[in-house]
């Protein structure tokens, strides 16, 4: 199947780009689904905290059910991502021969299901990992008195898991930019995942900081306890391995002598210079602080500091704590310049189009003055590039398509200009390759405020549908009398064209134009030129001729429109002209409905259209 019956299929099955746009819009919510889940894992850390009462270590049962209930969130969207992803691969699996040729989706659904990789990648995220040490293995291990290990758990489940779903995201996004080209389609969207991502990091790289931190708070702790009489190491393990601050713990006599040891509490906890903490000096702070939000807000500014810096100075002669601030300020590097290197091509983008406009202007005001062109003419070319410029978004589209394949060029353009198309009443009785035809010969035009687009008597040299803003059409019908129509979105003009493209035999001359036609007010339209309106005409005479077409032109036509309010004003003159309220009356009726729009000239063309009448 060729690309152009493939585009046909689409065209004649809604329902499918309907079902594409909602999976686009599924997958971006999934994409910010994978970043609150990379927010949440960091979290689980936090729960482990040291009392300050009893210098013991214990998990903070309350903010450990908060923690678990969104990853738990976070592994049901996780899930019902990847059933959705069987089903669709299922579904495009069942299609007949024409669909199945459709590389762009059935490729890569089935390939969801073929690739082991990404199904098990999938699967591994989701498993209740952290949950499971949380709720299992932390309890236990601190029940047993094994504090300073149930850390170093806590640390290489984290990065077992966390690093894939880092690495699940990474290509996700990727993924999502190779279909769309884009995100959330602005650039102001760029730098707010650039900045997610970056602060994404400085949350983890603090959230692995404290879990270090009170790692060593609890290894001063163990060593204090070593050299205290009557102590084990079951006394710095709470009696109560998760409290959830309801009940009182259970204090015995050996718990009870080691909250009261003063000398340990001022080595571990009260001041951070009696021991050895190199980089986690600012954390025994907050291992026994009961303020949550400090604990959580205070290692990411931390993180964000430490990032931003390329690390910290201090450093104690541990492997560990070198290594750690080895990958930080690495990490730091490479996410500083990387941050710095994409917000620099996002804002790049934003003020190049600006420049270019700006530079444009000042080459048109060069070459203005240098003709020595009127300061109106000057005034009328800036306010028109500055209106162009705001409607296409500084991108010229037409420069862009004209580069492309023929079938390429004609299936954007049938997408682009489809529905302003169909706005105009006079081609919703077309067929759709009728349709396509006009589409793939439109061109797109703006007209500024006052702008005089084309004036009676001129050749007609284009047909114009008018999509945003209003024209104002008058004609001089006798004595310079003038009579005034506005034509508004759905409206057309040019109407003597088609007239001129279906007339038998054909001439070559073009037909005048009936009327001046003024923009009113900043408008955008689309238009016919002459040879191209000839081109569908005769290819689609069949389509032009009949009669509810002719009947759409006549009824939607500016021309016949007028001419009709004349005849229907000389008739109430003639028939009833003692009545002068009532034929103002239906006059302005006829205004209202886009007619005659001045009350003294509607009468001055009575009065006109009646000594034709007499003549």
């Amino acid at each position: 199947m060729s690309s152009l019956d493939e585009e046909s299929v689409r065209r004649r099955n809604p329902s499918s780009d309907r079902h594409a746009r909602w999976l686009l819009e599924w997958n971006r919510v999934f994409l910010l689904v994978c970043a609150a889940g990379l927010v949440v894992d960091p979290l689980f850390f936090y729960s482990l905290s040291i009392s300050g009462a009893c210098m013991c270590v214990f998990v903070d049962g309350w903010f450990a059910v908060t923690v678990t209930a969104l990853r738990c969130m976070s592994d049901a969207v996780h899930l019902l991502n990847m059933c959705l992803q069987m089903s669709v691969a299922y579904n495009a699996m069942r299609r007949s021969g024409a669909a199945e040729k459709d590389g762009s989706t059935s490729t890569a659904t089935r390939g969801y299901l073929r690739s082991k990789t990404r199904f098990l990648l999938d699967l591994f995220i989701s498993l209740p990992v952290p949950q499971i040490v949380l709720w299992v293995v932390a309890p236990a291990m601190i029940r047993n008195g094994m504090t300073t290990p149930v850390m170093t758990v806590f640390l290489i489940s984290f990065l077992s898991q966390y690093l894939p779903k880092v690495y699940h995201s990474v290509c996700f996004l990727r993924r999502l930019q190779n279909l769309l080209g884009y995100i959330f389609g602005t650039i102001w969207g760029g730098i707010a995942v650039n900045l997610t991502a970056y602060f994404v990091a400085c949350h983890a790289a603090g959230a692995c900081w404290y879990l270090l931190g009170i790692q060593r708070v609890t290894k001063c702790l163990e060593q204090q306890c070593m050299v205290t009489s009557g102590c084990r190491m079951r006394t710095v393990a709470c009696a109560d391995p998760v409290y959830y601050g309801t009940t009182t713990s259970i204090v015995d006599g050996e718990r009870m002598a080691w909250a009261q040891n003063l000398h340990a509490r001022s080595m571990c906890l009260d001041r951070s210079d009696n021991f050895e903490y190199g980089s986690y000096k600012w954390v025994v702070t907050l291992v026994s602080n009961p303020n949550r939000l400090e604990k959580i807000l205070f290692p990411i500014f931390w993180g964000l500091m430490t990032l931003s810096t390329f690390g910290t100075i201090l450093s104690t002669t541990e492997w560990l704590e070198i290594t750690f601030n080895i990958i930080i300020v690495t990490s730091a590097l490479l996410l500083v310049t990387t941050l710095i290197g994409n917000i620099e091509v996002f804002l790049h983008a934003t003020t190049s189009k600006k420049q270019a406009l700006q530079s444009r202007t000042r080459s048109l005001d060069r070459w203005m003055r240098r003709r020595n062109l009127p300061f109106e003419i000057r005034k009328r070319v800036r306010q028109y590039e500055r209106q162009r410029w705001a409607a296409m978004r500084g991108v010229d589209e037409f420069e862009i398509t004209r580069r492309l394949p023929e079938g390429m060029r004609r299936d954007i353009k049938y997408h682009l200009c489809l529905d302003l198309v169909r706005q105009v009443p006079l081609f919703q009785h077309m067929d759709e390759l009728v349709m396509e035809n006009i589409c793939d010969r439109v061109k797109s035009l703006i007209f500024p405020r006052g702008e005089t687009i084309t004036r009676e008597g001129d050749p007609v040299r284009k047909m114009l549908f008018v999509v945003r803003g209003h024209l104002q059409s008058s004609r001089v019908l006798r004595d310079g009398v003038k009579s005034y129509c506005t034509l508004g979105p759905g409206n057309f003009i040019g109407d003597e064209l088609l007239s001129w493209c279906l007339r038998r035999p054909s001439v070559d001359r073009l037909p005048p134009s009936s009327s001046t036609l003024v923009a009113a007010e900043q408008t955008e339209a689309f238009g016919l030129d002459a040879g191209d309106l000839r081109y569908v005409t005769q290819h689609f005479r069949h389509t032009f001729v009949s009669e509810k077409v002719k009947r759409s032109a006549r009824y939607y036509s500016s021309g016949w429109r007028t001419w009709a309010a004349v005849a229907i004003q000389l008739a109430w003159w003639r028939h009833r002209p003692a009545d002068g309220d009532v034929l103002v009356a239906h006059t302005a009726t006829l205004a209202s409905s886009s007619l005659l729009v001045d009350g003294r000239e509607q009468a001055e063309t009575v009065h006109g259209a009646a000594n034709i009448t007499q003549a």
